[in-house]
């Protein structure tokens, strides 16, 4: 998951001193807001001098195709445009180098990703556009999730309240980059902070139900049709690794995972004709409860003695409510 620094998250230094702190740290992207105000590209020129790190420019702008030659002029890499003060999605031109994307807030419906033909990326806006250090709202997490599956080929990009336990979910979820402004520039060093969004946090208080992947978007089979084929049609058609079995009541009843496939068919090598995919089922998962907290999932996992890619989550009565999914903490 990639940092862009938010550089005007602190005015009390000069924009110069930011800028080589920053990159001396290593961002991805340095994050600039332009509220309709040609002079934030002086900025931008200023910058081109002091470093090759990614431009990622936030325009707030009823028409923002009145920069678009600067932004062709200064190479900027990455621009996205706010909606809501658009209007509407305008078309965006297709030049080397800069990939455009379309700023949301969170009352706003995914549903005008429909109309961006040609954007690379969403940045959905947790806190209000332009304003540094407001609080994550934990609904954002839902809308994730719904973008991922709804446009699949967008990367998605948090821009609001991010500190280190959000980031550490959002890297559950398979966000792409995140925006930090006060939590990042506010640490007691820019270089702890940004560790501290690849580290697990030390606790949490947002509930496994808050950001778990919904039962609706898994892999979910009933035990009393259960067959080898069906197995392994829902595993490749979901491309999750895995294949969570529930009884007529959605109460789980454990799960198949790759691992456990190959584990039954050399069980039953001798006859491959007739795999009964019943006997490849691990009735006793690890699971937990949706009522969990963060920190209370992190503490489970550091218990155990084997790694675990994905998490079933149940309620008071056994019943699948969704999944943790994990194995996204091992991308970049």
């Amino acid at each position: 998951m990639k940092i862009s620094a938010s550089i005007y998250s602190q005015r009390e230094k000069p924009l110069a001193e930011i800028v080589s702190q920053l990159s001396g740290h290593g961002v991805d992207m340095l994050h600039i807001d332009c509220r309709d105000t040609a002079e934030t590209f002086d900025d931008i020129r200023t910058i081109r001098k002091l470093t090759d790190t990614p431009i990622d420019l936030h325009i707030i702008a009823a028409e923002p195709q009145k920069y678009f030659d600067l932004i062709r002029e200064l190479q900027i890499e990455y621009v996205s445009l706010q909606y809501e003060d658009m209007g509407e999605v305008i078309a965006v031109p297709e030049w080397p180098g800069t990939r455009f994307g379309l700023a949301i807030k969170s009352q706003t419906s995914v549903d005008v990703l429909d109309k961006a033909k040609g954007y690379s990326y969403v940045m959905l806006m947790c806190t209000t556009p332009g304003m540094s250090g407001g609080i994550f709202q934990k609904e954002n997490f839902n809308r994730i999730i719904e973008l991922k599956h709804l446009y699949p080929h967008l990367k998605i990009q948090i821009d609001g309240g991010v500190n280190d336990e959000v980031a550490y979910i959002l890297r559950l979820l398979g966000v792409d980059s995140i925006v930090s402004g006060s939590f990042l520039l506010n640490h007691f060093s820019i270089g702890s902070g940004m560790l501290s969004f690849y580290k697990k946090p030390a606790g949490g208080d947002f509930l496994v139900r808050d950001f778990m992947m919904p039962a609706s978007y898994l892999p979910v089979l009933q035990e009393r049709d259960l067959s080898f084929a069906g197995v392994l049609q829902t595993i490749e058609e979901y491309k999750q690794g895995f294949v969570l079995i529930v009884d007529e009541n959605r109460v789980l009843k454990g799960l198949i995972s790759n691992a456990d496939l190959r584990r039954g068919l050399l069980k039953q090598l001798p006859d491959l004709t007739d795999v009964d995919a019943l006997r490849m089922v691990n009735r006793t998962p690890v699971s937990i409860s949706d009522q969990a907290t963060l920190g209370q999932m992190l503490t489970k996992i550091d218990a155990l003695n084997f790694i675990i890619l994905f998490l079933p989550v149940v309620d008071g009565n056994g019943i699948l409510q969704g999944a943790v999914l994990l194995n996204n903490l091992t991308r970049g």
